[in-house]
């Protein structure tokens, strides 16, 4: 089975040796998303709330330039570095998800790149 990138001008460009996703089959393997603003490669700030919004924006502009949307997630990792924010993670995410909610973990971790308090990746299965 071949394998395509996907990539979109509506996320952060990738910041290293990766692609923002890759499209295998009819499942879509996400990279993982920072609070990046796409326009500036800047952190949209320093609250944890806003960075979580970010970056669900950030995940559905792959989502869509990979010709899905988040409610086709399977599967989501969200890294915390501060585990004391899985409510208000909670509550972003149901702005942005639709029932059934994907299959998800939530993991707390030391640091992220560029001083990032959350990061999401995903596994996501587009709709035959």
């Amino acid at each position: 089975m071949s394998k395509s990138v996907i990539h979109t001008d509506k996320a952060p460009q990738a910041i290293g040796t990766y692609s923002q996703a890759i499209k295998s089959g009819t499942t879509v393997y996400l990279s993982g998303q920072i609070p990046l603003v796409a326009e500036t490669m800047e952190m949209v700030s320093d609250d944890f709330a806003e960075q979580a919004e970010q970056v669900f924006k950030n995940v559905q502009a792959v989502c869509q330039a990979a010709g899905g949307s988040t409610n086709d997630l399977a599967k989501v990792n969200i890294f915390l570095t501060d585990l004391s924010n899985f409510a208000t993670v909670n509550e972003i995410m149901s702005k942005h998800f639709k029932q059934p909610y994907p299959a998800r973990a939530a993991i707390g971790v030391k640091e992220l790149p560029k001083g990032a308090q959350i990061e999401i990746d995903g596994v996501m299965e587009l709709p035959e």
